[in-house]
């Protein structure tokens, strides 16, 4: 049975009130469910959002981190800072981490190596550009992203992967993509697993949908077969919309 996972990345918003007042509201709200809730705030606020959910359900993890153990690599966070702090999951591969900060599936690799290495669960981001999704090359982009960044693993190293698909094209494009092609391209990444490795092991991988989910269209989403949760953005800055797509399942 895949666990169904939903996701809030803060990305960069939320001071430290913010956080706290988040945090505080998304406490009153839940209530424990079968569905894996996680918060991504900014590495500032990590240590006070874990302390503050000690004892709930909800966890937390980072947005990034670097390959390296440590360094000259001055503005980065490795994963042992964070599991000295209490976080055991980390966003890797974000589609504004690869526009933005020019990272490559090569270096994704080196990071996902070096999460694992620290027993570290990782929540895996790829996903088509608009140019992709017009030509039809969307299959053949989503399945050398998660080729080079991911094949090398041996069978073992997927029970702490977790696919994070964003139809990069479809946010904030003006474009739309539909419950039906999220359906479609999940589909297709289960079995691009099952042909790499083993239809057990890809029936087991969760796989979350990053594209612009809200309250308003999470149900009809999740209802999808291979869609096992989502990678929720601004939504997830509002405790009652994402409290809402939590109790979509």
């Amino acid at each position: 049975m895949r666990k169904q996972i939903v996701a809030g990345n803060w990305k960069m918003n939320n001071d430290y009130v913010d956080s706290e007042i988040l945090v505080s509201k998304l406490l009153g709200q839940h209530k424990h469910s079968n569905t894996e809730v996680i918060i991504a705030p900014p590495f500032t606020n990590l240590l006070a959002s874990i302390n503050a959910l000690k004892g709930s359900s909800i966890k937390v993890a980072a947005q990034n981190m670097h390959f390296a153990e440590s360094g000259a690599y001055t503005g980065e966070v490795s994963a042992s800072m964070l599991k000295s702090i209490g976080v055991e999951t980390v966003i890797l591969g974000h589609s504004e981490r690869r526009a933005y900060f020019n990272e490559s599936d090569d270096l994704l690799a080196k990071k996902v190596d070096t999460a694992l290495a620290h027993e570290m669960r990782v929540i895996f981001c790829f996903g088509e550009e608009l140019k992709d999704r017009k030509s039809g090359n969307e299959n053949s982009v989503v399945k050398s992203q998660i080729k080079k960044a991911l094949f090398h693993l041996p069978e073992a190293a997927w029970s702490q992967i977790v696919l994070a698909y964003e139809p990069v094209w479809a946010i904030g494009t003006g474009e739309t993509a539909t419950p039906d092609q999220a359906q479609d391209m999940h589909a297709f990444i289960r079995k691009t697993l099952a042909n790499a490795y083993a239809q057990s092991l890809a029936d087991s991988v969760s796989i979350l949908y990053g594209g612009s989910v809200k309250s308003s269209n999470a149900e009809e989403i999740f209802s999808k077969t291979d869609v096992d949760g989502g990678l929720i953005g601004g939504a997830a800055l509002d405790a009652e919309h994402f409290t809402a797509i939590v109790n979509a399942f």
